[in-house]
């Protein structure tokens, strides 16, 4: 309905292993069923559950018990790197062994301090980092010689009321700069990547075209998809049809989601 044709989606919100693996069943499911491509991702460590005596005890049940598993329903892998969820060793130990699973890499960065999660991401080869709202300008040179894609959650920043991403000093720098709703209960209820794109113009400072490139072609690298992103040759022809006087009202219209068309691999959608 908000525009959204391709979508990832985490697990994270059980922490046990009936749960999490019933989180990415379901995500599955969706994908078969549903015109949204929806791309799975197990979010296996994303705080330390109460029955756990601490992060490493956790990550050694996630990796034993749940991980192998959850591989197969999943194409990636996400960690919580913050204080009172995961340190670097614990990250590591569990991004490693995901890795050897043949799942992509992702980390939860410096959404509240900085920890260490981007060099552990270059390091690793992540496909990204989520969150920076704290990265500082040393954390945006390393990521602006990597190919590792920062995934910005402006929506995130407004529901909690934390400080902005830096997305100004990411873009310039050269970093790869995705967009995302960060749609989940607890602090990003909002489906709509339009009301994103708006948000990113209006507090993060991107122009339009930034905002746009930021959902479509660098997002569809995040997911390390080559068949979606863009509108050319040999691409599955996902579009949407604006009901606008420009395109620029994509970003524009806040919360407009106006839309005469939507496009699925050629196929006009209901």
């Amino acid at each position: 309905d908000h525009g959204t044709l391709t979508a990832e989606a985490k697990s994270g919100y059980g922490l046990d292993r009936e749960t999490e693996l019933k989180s990415l069943r379901a995500i599955r499911s969706a994908d078969e069923v549903h015109p949204v491509d929806a791309h799975p991702t197990f979010l296996g460590a994303h705080t330390v559950p109460p029955e756990f005596s601490g992060a490493a005890e956790y990550v050694d049940f996630v990796i034993r018990a749940v991980l192998p598993d959850a591989a197969p329903l999943a194409r990636a892998a996400d960690v919580f790197l913050e204080r009172g969820s995961f340190e670097v060793p614990e990250a590591r130990m569990y991004l490693e062994a995901c890795a050897g699973y043949g799942l992509a890499l992702r980390l939860h960065a410096d959404q509240f301090s900085e920890r260490g999660a981007i060099p552990l991401a270059i390091e690793l080869g992540a496909r990204s980092v989520d969150h920076l709202e704290n990265t500082g300008e040393a954390g945006a040179r390393l990521l602006a010689k990597s190919d590792v894609a920062a995934v910005l959650l402006p929506a995130c920043g407004l529901f909690l009321n934390l400080p902005l991403p830096p997305a100004r000093l990411l873009v310039e720098e050269g970093v790869i700069v995705a967009l995302a709703t960060d749609f989940n209960p607890g602090s990003s209820f909002c489906e709509s990547l339009p009301l994103v794109m708006n948000l990113a113009c209006t507090r993060l400072k991107l122009s339009p075209a930034e905002a746009l490139c930021a959902c479509t072609a660098n997002a569809a690298h995040v997911l390390g998809l080559e068949d979606v992103g863009r509108l050319a040759p040999g691409y599955k022809a996902d579009m949407l049809v604006l009901d606008a006087p420009d395109w620029r009202y994509l970003a524009y219209h806040l919360g407009g989601d106006r839309f005469a068309a939507r496009i699925k691999a050629g196929q006009v959608l209901a």
